[in-house]
């Protein structure tokens, strides 16, 4: 059974991006609507914007990134045992953000793999949630031996005309009320039975 569902669970996960594909595309027409609204706005921004003032915003940005630069390769520590415990102090952050980020991937699969079944269920018309079904151990009553026999009620011999009506079930106000009880594991299991399922 784990092969199906590791079989499944990709199929599933493409129905899900399927389903969110679409519905992310039904959200492109009214995005269309807002940049056609907005073009005009900002062409005409664009149009008055003198072109020294953004060169001069732009020399300002690289004269600032270069000089950052320049002081983080100065301040850089010369020790090479330093940089060596950094870079491996970095190499394990590095294995534990993608550890992370694994983790989260996973977790996101798995969301998009449920909305796969889900969608996959709607597609066929299913219900949303699978059926439950309940399992009932019913233990049939313990019969009469012969350690404990019952009271003769008449003292004729055998030669009674009516031997089919001893075989009968008897009367549930007749029947003795059992003392033998069901093992303590019987139990658990049918109620770890009903309550797995």
């Amino acid at each position: 059974m784990a092969i199906i569902d590791e079989l499944r669970t990709p199929l599933y996960f493409a129905a899900g991006t399927a389903d969110l594909a679409v519905r992310q595309a039904r959200k492109v027409p009214a995005l269309i609507e807002q940049l056609a609204a907005e073009a005009p706005g900002r062409i005409e921004a664009v149009r008055k914007t003198d072109p020294k003032a953004v060169q001069e915003k732009v020399q300002e940005k690289v004269q600032a990134t270069v000089a950052e630069v320049v002081g983080v390769v100065g301040g850089l520590d010369t020790d090479l045992k330093k940089l060596g415990e950094t870079a491996q102090d970095l190499a394990l952050r590095g294995v534990g953000v993608a550890a992370e980020y694994a983790v989260k991937a996973r977790e996101k699969y798995e969301e998009v793999a449920a909305r796969g079944e889900e969608t996959v269920r709607a597609w066929r018309g299913e219900t949303a949630a699978p059926a439950t079904e309940i399992t009932v151990v019913v233990e049939p009553e313990p019969e009469a031996s012969a350690a404990d026999p019952e009271p003769a009620a008449d003292p004729e011999p055998a030669a009674d005309p009516e031997p089919a009506a001893e075989a009968a079930p008897k009367p549930a106000a007749a029947r003795k009320p059992s003392t033998r009880k069901a093992p303590a594991k019987k139990a658990a299991a049918a109620k770890a039975d009903v309550t797995a399922e």
